[in-house]
């Protein structure tokens, strides 16, 4: 009996295991579930899944009963695996127990997309899935991690890391940010977008944000660089250099740069073309400009200009993007 009962629908499979975290397990069910078409179709169907199923502990003092066993997995489009707090194989011995080789065996479809939230990154791993690939975890976990899992390239600096079918992701919030990117790859920065205002989040953290910030929040009456960052937002169609954003903050140069990786997580270049791709998207799924005139909207001056971004960004085109997602 199949376990996915939405014909059209994006099957998304989560796959848990004793010492879930709750946490984790919502946010997957609750932002795939509002993501939905312009005509308020639901684009997802998520399931619930672990190696034997019944009663699955959790790391508090409720537990779930997942009723979906392994087959899940070999339907499933994409398969989120979250982090568990009892120690098992892959966090231990770094290989896969009998039970999850079992179930991973069931991930047989041609292009299924797997991705981890914090700790679930030691599956993965363990299943030989990151082997020569770009991967993070959470920072606290990064030296088990290295030494359980050599082959694997880790970078605990980054929020999320995306190697195509294969995405990991660093603590449990930076989970929503990764969820986030999946329902943008998928439909477009518009759907992602009602997505995170529907659940009051950040639309959009880009995955090479540092996992630590150094002051996030500023001490009161510091000196902070949001108000450049507020003007930087208004003055997309103008060229804007570091000079002019320090001044608006009275800073150096250097101050302000310093100043901005410290409450930022990046510098003050790559947020800046960040959000100019973030506009560039928007203006290509919302209106019909020819893409020479969103390329001066957004800031980027020209089209030329406009493709080399977004295909760093999004290894698409402007016209890809748009046919890919006008519709949304």
């Amino acid at each position: 009996m199949a376990v996915f009962t939405h014909p059209g629908r994006h099957r998304v499979a989560v796959f848990v295991r004793h010492g879930m975290l709750p946490f984790e397990l919502g946010m997957a069910h609750r932002l795939f579930g509002r993501a939905v078409s312009a005509s308020g179709e639901p684009l997802y169907e998520v399931v619930t899944c672990t190696p034997v199923p019944g009663e699955v502990r959790t790391d508090s003092d409720v537990s779930v009963n997942v009723t979906h066993g392994p087959q899940a997995l070999a339907e499933a489009d994409t398969v989120i695996v979250p982090a568990a707090n009892e120690k098992d194989e892959p966090q231990t011995e770094g290989r896969l127990g009998p039970a999850l080789a079992d179930a991973f065996a069931h991930i047989r479809r041609p292009g299924t997309r797997i991705a981890s939230i914090c700790t679930g990154a030691f599956v993965l791993a363990a299943a030989g899935l990151l082997d020569g690939r770009r991967a993070t975890t959470h920072w606290q976990a990064a030296d088990q991690f290295r030494a359980l899992f050599p082959a694997v390239e880790l970078d605990p600096d980054v929020l999320y890391a995306d190697e195509g079918d294969v995405l990991t992701s660093a603590g449990d919030a930076s989970g929503i940010d990764l969820l986030l990117h999946l329902i943008r790859l998928d439909h477009g920065s518009a759907v992602a977008g009602e997505v995170a205002r529907g659940a009051v989040v950040a639309p959009h953290r880009d995955g090479g944000q540092a996992q630590f910030i150094r002051r996030p929040v500023p001490a009161p009456h510091g000196s902070t660089t949001s108000q450049a960052r507020a003007w930087a937002l208004t003055r997309f169609d103008h060229p804007l250099t570091l000079a002019e954003l320090a001044a608006r903050e009275s800073m150096s140069v250097r101050t302000f740069s310093r100043r901005f990786r410290e409450e930022v997580g990046m510098t003050p270049v790559r947020w800046l073309t960040q959000r100019r791709v973030e506009r560039a998207c928007q203006l290509l799924e919302e209106t019909d400009l020819p893409v020479d005139q969103v390329a001066t909207a957004a800031g980027f001056g020209t089209a030329a200009s406009l493709r080399m971004h977004l295909r760093d960004a999004l290894a698409v085109s402007p016209t890809a993007y748009r046919a890919t997602f006008r519709g949304e």
